[in-house]
């Protein structure tokens, strides 16, 4: 099947028939703290990596909502697989905003793993052509597979104000440390990464326009469809990993339950006790109601995305909110499934308890935190500020 007829459905088929081997690997994901080159290699002839890049460049070009099926089905099968899959296929999508040489560079193989330091831990010093790029960016998810990284940094203009700029580098260029040591998400290779007098081209810079996509001397500026807020969007894409990850806990559990006596008691089958099944139960229902939840932002995101036309106040807060309740029920679903767990549970050779520890590290995010993110929701809700910028 060549590039052209390939789609969601494809992509999708292609990632299930492999989720069990993710899964498998999963243990070794984590002893190495990053992905197994088999899980990378698997995952690029399902064509993941094409999935936010623009046709134009020999991508699939897909619409957010069959991108984030596709990235919770990858978390279904490994959660730092699937976290990591995230980072690079969102962060493909924010170089489409990028300017039209940009584009070109970093698209040229159609398939292109990107990551990126977000937080403006660098500054930029304007030269001739361009600028001059050092700083450390902690966090650095996926940037050890990665062929480009986008690093958030701070250039001081001549009157004194600074402005936050977004540069893009191949990863050739930056020095990666080996420091990420921890107890969940551990496969993810979120090192810090280093830029000492880095020089980048003005092409490959972008301003905070970037966050409502009203970024200019692009192709697809005005084109309907794909330029959503860059906010939502992100946390679109993650909200699906959490959902994977509880999807697999789930899955792991039912598989491993039945015919499973209760210790120290008379139940020879604990899936027989009432108990189980009404937190089965439970964990099942907040994890569908997420689901549903989910169809809801991912449809008020594409609608004003394919009218050409920019989200409201309202509309970016609700994303928000909504996606750290969904980061806070879906840990708590899989805490209620390891609650009543028998002692094996804790066995590093369950792929289960690596569910656990994976959705619990993940919901420490800072932009995915429930409580920042439930506050932001409900101070729009009440007529105020939303008291941060990051909608």
């Amino acid at each position: 099947m060549s590039a052209s007829e390939i789609g969601a459905a494809e992509v999708l088929a292609a990632v299930r028939d492999i989720v069990p081997t993710l899964r498998e690997n999963g243990r070794k994901t984590e002893d190495q703290r990053w992905l197994l080159a088999d899980n990378i290699e698997l995952l690029e002839k399902a064509d993941v990596f094409r999935i936010a890049v623009p046709k134009k460049f020999g991508g699939l070009d897909l619409p957010v909502a069959e991108q984030a099926e596709i990235i919770s089905e990858i978390s279904r099968g490994c959660g730092s697989t699937g976290w990591v899959s995230m980072v690079w296929i969102s962060t493909a999508w924010i170089a489409s905003l990028y300017p039209d040489k940009a584009q070109e560079e970093i698209f040229a193989e159609g398939s292109v793993r990107i990551s990126g330091g977000f937080t403006p831990g660098g500054t930029l010093k304007p030269v001739d052509g361009g600028y001059i790029l050092n700083g450390t960016w902690r966090f650095n998810t996926g940037v050890p597979g990665a062929q480009w990284n986008v690093h958030a940094a701070l250039v001081e203009h001549e009157n004194g104000e600074h402005e936050e700029l977004f540069a893009i580098v191949p990863t050739s260029e930056i020095e990666i440390a080996d420091d990420w040591d921890v107890f969940g998400a551990s496969g993810t290779g979120s090192a810090t990464s280093t830029a000492k007098d880095v020089f980048v081209p003005a092409h490959r810079i972008v301003g905070v326009d970037v966050y409502d996509a009203s970024t200019r001397d692009r192709w697809n500026a005005d084109l309907k469809g794909r330029n959503y807020n860059l906010t939502s969007y992100i946390l679109a894409t993650c909200a699906p990993v959490y959902l994977g990850l509880a999807k697999g806990a789930l899955e792991l559990f039912l598989e491993r339950t039945p015919g499973k006596a209760i210790a120290y008691s008379n139940w020879t089958d604990q899936a027989e006790h009432p108990y189980t099944q009404v937190q089965v139960g439970h964990a099942a229902n907040k994890i569908a109601a997420c689901e549903a939840l989910q169809s809801v932002w991912l449809e008020d995101m594409q609608r004003p995305a394919d009218a050409g036309e920019k989200m409201t106040t309202e509309e970016k807060a609700a994303v928000r909110g909504q996606v750290g309740y969904v980061v806070q029920a879906t840990k708590e679903a899989v805490e209620t499934l390891f609650n009543i767990s028998s002692a094996s549970a804790i066995l590093r050779s369950a792929p289960f308890q690596r569910s656990f520890r994976d959705i619990a590290a993940l919901s420490l995010h800072g932009l995915l935190t429930p409580v920042g993110s439930l506050e932001a929701h409900g101070r729009v809700l009440l007529g105020l500020e939303p008291g941060t910028d990051y909608l």
